[in-house]
């Protein structure tokens, strides 16, 4: 049967041709995208060198490659050995000899010198053992020389051609097992030979980790990143595909694949391996026509050196191989490679054509290769895998890809979004940034890289600063740096820089607080978060200012906002090329607090005179006022106090260590973080107490006096009193009453109730730090005598209490429900959406029904008791004063409390007032009351 041929195919093959041609064309394109166009035109010039020495190879006669094979090999031997001594070194291997300004390899021609001589030594017909023999000795010469250099993916290519010259040249089964079970044993010998780079691209391919930039494993997902951003159509000429592509090492040799994939899209990455199947197709079909058994070794040689070279670049470039160092054949930049690929292909061309031309005189019993037709199959259903591999890429991970090479190529800096700020209910500032203020100021930043002369004169008007010293400046600066600080201004005057590309304006992280004193216990501050806070919280950037204390603290996620980023497009070494994509910050959201601000400003002033005439300078003050009706915090003071705007962010380190010498604990919240006894506040506790069980029924007059004997000991009365019942001794506050009503009713049920009304318990405020105070129980195994439960009636022994304490469980008296103090009232975002403060609901105490006669007694108190001097209030209230004894006091000095609820019948506010000094009763501490609440209830807030 006549064997089927192109038309013209005895004098020309075209698909060969064209499909050579396709190769260098992308490879050309691909070339003059990455390096530029005068690379591309030096290597199509090569190029055309190489297809005319194609087209001159195609007319040699088969009876001159013999000539041809021993002139070729010898040349390439001579040169290979002429490297160790002339070579020219590059990336700590010595491969290429110069030739004015040209660069040879060696290596290649010796592909081509041992394909011609090998197929020459098995074609002949000698013994099978000398030609195999022959061949084994030939070519070890090119190889060890190549192994020297080191080059051990030009020698692996090398043993490929021998190998699969002895394979399909019939070289009997009993000479190759040997030498290849020799070599399976001595393959991990070889592991001693392989220079440090090439473990490292072995170790990465095997265990899939990224190394960093230069390494292997860095070049294969850089490799994987530019196969995926390409596409269908590639993304030459963008702008980011500039940058990117400079990710991309060896994007020109051994990565063209995946760089042409980059630039033209996976379009003219199938082209190419098209055409490559297209090519290794020909040539092995060439080995089928060839006249001599010469020329068909050599064509199903070359078949299978160019087919193992795509395989393996193709299969590196996709992460489905390691990196092996070999370039795409006629589409990688390098001449040597591009004329030696060129002159084979034209040789086994001749030798297609003298065998389609000459027919008649093939050699009679001349020998024919076997599988090589099979090996190209082969070649193909790898190529093919190796493409759906890539569409899988492509489709189902190009996201990722993508998005991690968008990552690499950005350099950015941190934009601290503003914090919110913090009101009162009246919409007074209370806390905000130094930057929204008249005092705020910025720092200006250049990047040196991109910076324009008129943004530099724009940046010397603004700050101030010598434009002569800023061009200096920006000049000496890092080409990698990417914010060069030049100044600083007013963070109103700083805004016209806002705008510039190129300019870094960065406000000041210093909060401002207008009060100062006055309610910084209660706001607390900011500061730079610590390496803890940043470990517990990974969205906490370096250098983010976070609330430290007080409200600041407590509602810091809402005050801080989200940042924001500025980003600079980077090359590989750093250096900023252009701007990037921008995140703008968003603001934190403002906190409107319940503080009224005219009863805060009351409450502090009378503390302050209070204290002031305390003769211990560790006396300290606290007064707090609430909504009993759902807990509403309206004014909170607590002296000694500081100023927060001292902790800036930065600190003022004179000011602080000034403040750590003060007496009294300024840098505390004394009304929810300083416990102390209650004293006979505490008698409303008992007085409910009483009601829960009974013990001395309310009405009932008891006896009393000037003291109480219980086993032996005697507990005195802060005065002689009478007969009394128990609105009458509440009023009074009859010390007797009460260490008779604690001694009949016993420990058991005062603690329950205590703990019903929130002693002995943090009261939920929001504020943190709060103090649990005490309350102590015969259940704890600490001592407990009767006396124990004598002075409790009176708010001494095993009980501290804060004041926010007190006033919770006045409150709960009053109203019969138990509320959670708290400050923060709404939230209002950037955008004016305003959001309740969750809060929990008011419990209602399960006694609550019976407590008329624990209010009459706070009633009682005003108007005929302790509380006396309440009663020109304009309105009827109730209240309860309390002296108690402090260990940790000074001799005559007392914690001296008075707690007040008004309107009594419907109370809208509850002020419970502790000062420390002598005296007896409420000393000065109901002064401070009475000043609060005239005011307020003059002017309530709405």
């Amino acid at each position: 049967m006549p064997r089927w041929r192109l038309p013209g195919e005895p004098t020309f093959d075209v698909l060969a041709i064209l499909a050579a041609g396709v190769l260098v064309v992308i490879g050309l394109a691909n070339l003059a995208a990455v390096g530029g166009v005068g690379t591309a035109v030096r290597q199509g010039g090569i190029a055309a060198a190489g297809f005319a020495l194609l087209l001159a190879s195609r007319r040699v006669r088969v009876r001159v490659l013999g000539v041809l094979a021993v002139l070729s090999y010898t040349v390439a031997v001579v040169m290979l050995a002429a490297v160790p001594l002339l070579g020219n070194r590059t990336k700590g291997a010595t491969r290429w000899l110069d030739a004015g300004a040209f660069t040879f390899q060696p290596s290649e021609l010796a592909k081509l010198g041992l394909l011609l001589l090998v197929a020459a030594l098995l074609a002949s017909a000698r013994p099978a053992w000398q030609r195999f023999a022959g061949s084994l000795v030939v070519a070890a010469v090119p190889i060890v020389l190549t192994v020297l250099q080191p080059d051990l993916s030009t020698t692996a290519l090398l043993v490929v051609v021998v190998v699969a010259l002895m394979v399909i040249g019939r070289v009997p089964a009993r000479f190759l097992l040997p030498v290849a079970a020799a070599a399976a044993v001595a393959a991990p010998l070889a592991v001693g030979l392989l220079r440090p780079y090439q473990v490292q691209r072995l170790g990465s391919f095997l265990a899939g980790s990224s190394q960093a930039a230069g390494g292997a494993g860095w070049a294969a997902s850089q490799a994987r990143i530019a196969v995926a951003s390409g596409g269908w159509f590639g993304r030459a000429g963008h702008p980011l595909t500039d940058v990117l592509e400079r990710y991309l090492p060896e994007r020109s040799s051994d990565l063209a694949p995946a760089s042409l994939v980059e630039q033209f899209g996976w379009v003219a990455g199938l082209a190419v391996l098209v055409a490559a199947l297209v090519l290794v197709w020909r040539l092995a079909t060439a080995a089928r026509g060839a006249r001599t058994s010469h020329g068909a070794l050599v064509a199903g040689g070359l078949a299978v050196l160019i087919g193992a070279e795509v395989v393996v670049s193709v299969g590196g470039n996709l992460g489905l191989l390691p990196l092996a160092g070999v370039p795409f054949p006629l589409v990688s930049n390098g001449g040597t490679a591009m004329v030696v690929h060129l002159a084979a292909i034209g040789t086994v061309l001749g030798v297609r054509r003298d065998g389609a031309r000459r027919a008649l005189w093939a050699a009679p019993g001349r020998l024919r290769p076997r599988l090589v037709q099979s090996s190209a199959l082969v070649l193909t259903g790898v190529l093919v895998t190796f493409a759906v591999a890539g569409g899988q890429v492509q489709a189902q991970q190009r996201p990722s890809l993508v998005a991690a090479g968008q990552e690499q190529m950005v350099r950015c800096l941190r934009v601290a979004a503003p914090r919110g700020e913090i009101t009162a209910r009246d919409g007074t500032v209370l806390a905000q940034d130094s930057a929204a203020t008249d005092t705020g100021s910025a720092a200006v930043g250049v990047v040196p890289a991109l910076v324009t002369p008129a943004e530099l004169e724009l940046v010397a008007d603004v700050t101030g600063r010598p434009l002569d010293q800023l061009r200096a400046a920006v000049a000496a600066a890092p080409g990698t740096t990417l914010d060069l600080e030049v100044g600083t201004a007013p963070a109103g005057r700083a805004g016209v820089l806002r705008g510039s590309p190129d300019v870094i304006v960065t406000d000041e992280a210093r909060r401002s607080y207008p009060t100062g004193e006055l309610l910084a216990p209660v706001l607390g501050f900011v500061g730079v978060a610590t390496a803890e806070q940043t470990a517990r919280d990974p969205s906490l950037a370096p250098g983010t200012v976070v609330g430290r204390l007080g409200l600041e603290a407590t509602y810091d996620a809402v005050l801080r906002g989200v940042d924001g980023r500025r980003c600079w497009y980077v090359t590989p070494a750093g250096v900023p090329v252009a701007p990037g994509p921008q995140l703008p910050a968003v603001p934190g959201a403002d906190l409107r607090t319940a503080l009224d601000m005219p009863l805060q400003r009351r409450l502090t002033d009378s503390l302050q005179v209070s204290l002031a005439g305390q003769p211990d300078p560790r006396a300290v003050g606290a007064a707090v006022a609430m909504d009993p009706r759902d807990g509403q915090v309206l004014a909170m003071a607590s002296l000694p106090s500081y100023d927060d705007n001292i902790y800036g962010p930065p600190v003022d380190a004179s000011a602080l260590a000034a403040l750590d010498a003060r007496p009294g604990s300024p840098g505390l919240n004394h009304v929810t973080q300083v416990a102390v006894p209650p004293g006979s506040t505490f008698k409303l506790v008992v007085g409910a107490a009483d009601m829960v069980t009974g013990t001395i029924p309310p009405m009932q007059v008891v006896p009393t006096g000037a003291s109480y004997t219980l086993g032996g000991h005697t507990f005195a009365n802060w005065r002689p009193m009478g007969p009394m019942n128990l609105p009458q001794a509440i009023g009074w506050s009859n010390d007797v009453y009460f260490y008779q009503l604690a001694a009949r009713m016993g420990p058991g049920p005062i603690i329950d109730t205590a703990r019903a009304l929130g002693v002995g318990e943090p009261t939920g405020i929001d504020l943190p730090g709060e103090a649990a105070g005490y309350l102590g129980s015969p259940d704890t195994g600490e001592p407990w005598y009767g006396g124990t439960t004598v002075i409790l009636g009176i708010g001494q022994g095993p009980l501290q209490v804060t004041p926010l304490q007190n006033a919770r469980w006045t409150a709960a008296v009053s109203t019969g429900l138990l509320v959670t103090p708290h400050l923060g009232l709404t939230v209002v975002t950037p955008g004016g959406a305003t959001t309740a403060v969750p809060v929990s609901p008011a419990r209602p105490l399960p006694f609550a029904a019976t407590l008329g006669p624990v209010r009459d007694g706070m009633r009682a108190a005003v108007r005929s008791g302790t509380a006396g001097w309440l009663a020109p209030l304009p309105v009827d209230s109730g209240a309860k004063t309390g002296t108690a004894q402090d260990g940790s006091l000074r001799a005559g000095s007392y914690d001296n409390w008075t707690t007040v609820a008004a309107p009594l019948d419907a109370p809208t506010v509850v002020v419970t007032s502790l000062v420390q000094g002598p005296g007896q009763g409420a000393n000065s501490a109901g002064r401070i009351v009475v000043d609060g609440l005239s005011g307020y209830l003059a002017a309530p807030p709405p």
